[in-house]
């Protein structure tokens, strides 16, 4: 559980996992889609993602060209996991009746393939 948790624990990263899993994205598009999070705290969890393995991080060009993040192939075997976690999250807001319910920005809504 612990190598797990080093990989894909904290707040950020299934979520960062689940949207790389509906395609890739340049830092921007993260940093819209994950409005809470600072530019610092999302570049750092990408970082580590990278350093896991899980995320690959190609530059397009010289600076400031964007950066693309997509999932590698040992990303993907994170996938099942991810989509549990997704369809447990929508039964626990079923259960405490969306009291804790996410921003739609933040939302997680479909399925992981």
């Amino acid at each position: 559980m612990a190598a797990a948790f080093a990989a894909v624990g904290g707040k950020w990263k299934l979520t960062l996992i689940y949207w790389l899993a509906h395609g890739e994205s340049h830092f921007a598009g993260l940093r819209r889609r994950a409005a809470p999070i600072t530019p610092k705290v999302l570049a750092q969890q990408l970082r580590e993602l990278e350093a896991d393995g899980l995320v690959e991080r190609t530059e397009t060009g010289p600076v400031p060209a964007p950066v693309i993040y997509r999932l590698t192939p040992y990303g993907e075997t994170v996938l099942p996991v991810v989509e549990s976690v997704r369809l447990w999250g929508e039964a626990h807001l079923e259960r405490t009746h969306g009291q804790v319910a996410p921003s739609d920005r933040m939302s997680c809504g479909r399925a992981v393939a």
